[in-house]
């Protein structure tokens, strides 16, 4: 019996192992094939825009391009109906200009929020947590109405005005700005530090990994916004990308290789920003104890 069991208990570490290491294995299968049903809508558009129109209607599909050509990409530099640095600048404009409003009330809201105590407090901050579970539809119509009162309608600053207070961003900062110690913010007010200098001295260079995630999630979501945007301009010169591949979609309905490489164009920028910060990303929410 004494055999037996020493058997038992040497082959058991061998077990646990070959367990272990399938599991290993089964987290790297579901991984790939996760990965390469994500990649492969964005892999064919690529593909696609290096084709002829009449290689990308062909049945049975290629994958491959039989011919590659950046054709499609020159005619869509040279469409003058198509002056894509004007509206690339419009895109560029709007998201930056959100960026920026967005990580200065957020930051300082929430600091507000993490650091003062006030009356109705948590009253405000769950209002400011109930807007984010209201969707942007119902807020629409108002939103447009406003704007028509102010003149503010076919004006690029229509898309920003309403994006100065974020309810996410709030509570983003909220969460991180709290793990300061109150110390280091009491030993600066004996320091003679005024409230102001508080927030852009001592608490706003603590908060880079926060500030990057939010600014990089606010550039891609005002960079791909479609729906208020069309609903607030209307003039063709001052629409911003999304809105102008749909008008370049209709225009070109014929020709899928042409609306390939201009999502392309449209696309790569936003892809290149998230490629070169995407670990902001998980540090600001790691950071904040917030979970991804």
């Amino acid at each position: 019996m004494a055999t037996i069991a020493a058997a038992r208990a040497r082959s058991r570490p061998a077990f646990d192992r070959l367990r272990c290491g399938l599991g290993h294995l089964m987290v790297y299968v579901l991984l790939i094939v996760g990965l390469s049903m994500t990649l492969m809508p964005f892999l064919w558009m690529i593909l696609s825009s290096l084709k002829t129109a009449t290689e990308i209607l062909r049945v049975p599909p290629t994958f491959w391009p039989d011919n590659p050509t950046l054709a499609n990409y020159l005619t869509i530099l040279n469409d003058p109906k198509l002056p894509l640095l004007r509206f690339y600048g419009n895109s560029l404009f709007v998201a930056v200009t959100n960026v920026l409003i967005t990580l200065f009330t957020s930051s300082l809201i929430g600091f507000l929020f993490a650091k003062y105590q006030f009356h109705g407090k948590r009253v405000l901050f769950g209002w400011f947590l109930l807007t984010m579970m209201i969707p942007g539809q119902m807020t629409m119509i108002p939103g447009y109405l406003i704007l028509a009162k102010v003149g503010l309608l076919n004006s690029l600053w229509g898309l920003i005005v309403f994006s100065a207070l974020d309810a996410f961003g709030i509570f983003l900062m909220r969460q991180f700005i709290e793990s300061l110690p109150n110390e280091l913010l009491d030993a600066a007010r004996i320091d003679g530090a005024s409230e102001w200098q508080l927030y852009w001295r001592i608490v706003l260079p603590q908060l880079g990994p926060p500030l990057a995630t939010l600014g990089i999630l606010t550039f891609m979501h005002n960079w791909n916004a479609y729906l208020w945007p069309m609903v607030v301009i209307t003039k063709i010169e001052r629409r911003t990308l999304p809105i102008i591949l749909t008008w370049y979609n209709s225009q070109h309905s014929t020709q899928p290789n042409l609306t390939m490489a201009a999502t392309v164009m449209i696309v790569m920028p936003i892809l290149i920003v998230y490629f070169f910060f995407q670990r902001w990303v998980v540090r600001g929410f790691t950071m904040s104890g917030l979970k991804c």
